[in-house]
C-alpha cells in the first residue's frame, strides 16, 4: 500500500497519497524530509492560480532552507501532471530536485516527459486525496514580488506540519 501524509497548512489540511511504487527514489526523499520535520514552518512561495502552487524550500521572509543532495528525476514512471498531483520542482538541470514540490492546479501535461520542451519533464510522485478545497484556497491568494521572486503570496501560506498517516 502507498504511504499517505497529512499536510497541515495555515489554509487547512491536505491529505496526500504518495506513489512509492512508481517513484520510489522521490517518495523516499520526500518522506525523509517529512520525518526530519523539514517542511514544518516553510511556506508556499510560488502560487500561479491557473498552473500550480509550489512549496517546500523557503521560510517566511523568503530565506531558502539548506537541502539534502539532489535526486534522480523519475519522470519516466508513466504518471502525468494532472490536476491534484504532486510533482518535484527542479531547475533546468534534469536531476536537480531536492525538497521543493508543487501541486498541479490544472492538467499540465506539457510538464510530462513525453510532452516537455526539454524531453525530461517533472516527476509526479503523489496526489491530493482530500483537501483540494484547501489547495484552491491557496491558489486564490493575492501574490506579488518578494525578495526578487515573482508570484509570492503577499500573506504567507505556511506549512505547519507534514506527518505520515
Amino acid at each position: 500500500m502507498n504511504p499517505t501524509v497529512v499536510m497541515t497548512t495555515s489554509a487547512g489540511t491536505i491529505t496526500i497519497e504518495l506513489y512509492g511504487d512508481k517513484a520510489p527514489i522521490t517518495v523516499k526523499n520526500f518522506l525523509g524530509y517529512v520525518d526530519d520535520k523539514f517542511y514544518d514552518g516553510t511556506i508556499f512561495h510560488r502560487v500561479i492560480s491557473n498552473f500550480m502552487v509550489q512549496g517546500g524550500g523557503f521560510l517566511p521572509g523568503m530565506s531558502q532552507k539548506k537541502t539534502k543532495a539532489n535526486i534522480k528525476n523519475e519522470s519516466t514512471n508513466g504518471l502525468s501532471n494532472k490536476v491534484g498531483t504532486l510533482a518535484m520542482a527542479r531547475t533546468s538541470v534534469p536531476d536537480s530536485a531536492s525538497s521543493q514540490f508543487f501541486i498541479n492546479l490544472v492538467d499540465n501535461e506539457f510538464l510530462d516527459r513525453a510532452k516537455s520542451q526539454d524531453g525530461v519533464g517533472y516527476c509526479v510522485f503523489g496526489k491530493v486525496t482530500e483537501g483540494m478545497d484547501v489547495v484552491n484556497k491557496i491558489k486564490a491568494v493575492k501574490t506579488g514580488t518578494k525578495a526578487g521572486h515573482e508570484n509570492v503570496p503577499l500573506q504567507d501560506v505556511t506549512i505547519q506540519s507534514v506527518v505520515r498517516q
